[in-house]
């Protein structure tokens, strides 16, 4: 059976944020830090060993598939900073053509840094997300 790799743990978010060794990717994960808690009103946790989430759902697929995911989260990489965002999320691309430079993926949001993006166009994207979320598993969203 299927296990998945990325879980919540007790990793200290700081500690992670501190070992970042380039310090423009660090500054910024920090920044992220600060917006992605100021508006989801999760406080941030470690998923697996390099995403920083805020918030939790447990989903279930059609097939059966299941598993526990965060509502929003962020990774910052070697070389872009990772955003995850709901795909799902009906305002999601009207959203996106006002980010500001970035690549989009199924799940993910691709940006080499925050001053490449407009930070209110991103907290949009966190609240309607978590709203989007939390709409399709009620009983299962939260911290």
């Amino acid at each position: 059976m299927y296990e998945l790799k990325t879980k919540e743990n007790d990793n200290s978010v700081l500690e992670y944020i501190e070992s970042v060794e380039h310090p423009g990717r660090r500054e910024d994960a920090y920044r992220l830090l600060d917006l992605f808690t100021e508006t989801s009103g999760f406080p941030a946790r470690m998923w697996g060993k390099s995403m920083i989430g805020f918030g939790a759902y447990h989903y279930r697929y059609a097939s059966g598939h299941e598993g526990d995911a965060a509502l929003v989260a962020f990774a910052p990489g070697k070389a872009r900073i990772s955003l995850y965002l709901s795909s799902c999320d009906p305002d999601r691309e009207e959203l996106l053509e006002k980010l500001g430079k970035h690549k989009a993926g199924k799940g993910c949001v691709y940006i080499n840094k925050v001053a490449d993006i407009d930070p209110e166009v991103l907290k949009a994207l966190i609240t309607h997300t978590i709203e989007h979320l939390q709409a399709t598993y009620p009983a299962n969203s939260g911290t």
